[in-house]
């Protein structure tokens, strides 16, 4: 059984010309349920405004909640700042948040949004308004809930924000793996970066992934995983450069969450980014490495979970 995150202010209208009712988060449940997947929905809460401005510039956290956002930092992130995106901003992290809480209780569950990495202290940029993974891994330790925890970002570009955001810290650990020439094309400093060549294909991805993850996990003994799961190394995408085919994102999935598993570390995934013309194909993709990851896990438990 997917515990899946997920809220209606995720969805807005899908862009002009595409043919599509919805963006890609609408899109995703549409494609669980064209697989016939048995998934549980949980709603997830906005992030309160305090935990935003405790990694992002107040005076930013306010530009984009009262959709005053300058033109020249939507230009840098790529959309204008409308009620209806300030809404998503702000319930994404929280659906990060409520992902990995229901990991911790139960080991596996997915947030049906966010991923946002590459948005920094006073401004987003490329696609990513607020960056989720950083809220809420802050909040989380703030609270209590969790001492150290690694993100470990898979999507085709750096997860610079992210980076950025936690450079300094040891209790936030970032590992990315990316394509070395794509976006953005000045990079942050992870605790682990591993820059791939345009076209890398499985076998090579796949034995990056395997030199690195399970001493990764093993040397920083976190206590939960955020994984940004970005389907964007596909083949396919339109933004991607490397050729991960569908066999290879699978096997890619299942290995993050053996990893995982073997180290007795619960795992909270969140979307990431993936892109194309065909936005079902996409939203097919996405639902799949959420699939992948509740199969290996339970076929770990047992089913039990």
């Amino acid at each position: 059984m997917l515990r899946l995150v997920h809220h209606p202010d995720y969805v807005a209208p899908g862009a002009p010309g595409t043919g599509m009712l919805f963006d890609k988060y609408g899109l995703v449940p549409m494609a669980l349920d064209q697989r016939g997947a048995a998934y549980e929905v949980y709603r997830p809460a906005p992030m309160p405004r305090g935990w935003l401005e405790a990694i992002h510039d107040p005076d930013y956290v306010d530009e984009v909640l009262s959709c005053r956002v300058p033109p020249e930092k939507e230009r840098r992130i790529g959309f204008p700042i409308t009620p209806r995106v300030a809404r998503r901003a702000a319930m994404s992290p929280g659906g990060t948040w409520l992902a990995a809480r229901l990991a911790l209780r139960h080991g596996f569950a997915a947030n049906g949004a966010g991923g946002s990495h590459h948005a920094l202290y006073d401004t987003g940029a490329g696609y990513c308004v607020f960056n989720d993974l950083a809220v809420a891994a802050h909040r989380l330790i703030a609270e209590g809930d969790a001492g150290r925890i690694l993100i470990v970002d898979l999507d085709v570009h750096q997860g610079d924000g992210t980076a950025a955001l936690t450079a300094g810290r040891t209790d936030i650990i970032t590992f990315s793996i990316h394509g070395d020439k794509n976006f953005p094309a000045r990079k942050a400093v992870s605790d682990l970066d591993v820059a791939l060549p345009d076209g890398t294909g499985d076998d090579a991805y796949l034995a990056a992934l395997q030199a690195h993850l399970p001493a990764l996990i093993a040397g920083v003994r976190p206590d939960l995983i955020f994984y940004q799961a970005g389907v964007d190394p596909h083949e396919a995408d339109r933004l991607g450069r490397l050729a991960l085919s569908d066999a290879g994102l699978e096997a890619r999935d299942r290995f993050v969450m053996r990893s995982a598993i073997d180290a007795g570390i619960p795992l909270a995934s969140v979307l990431g980014g993936g892109y194309g013309n065909d936005r079902m194909a996409v939203a097919h993709r996405h639902a799949r490495t959420m699939l992948t990851l509740a199969d290996e896990f339970d076929r770990a438990v047992g089913g039990t979970s």
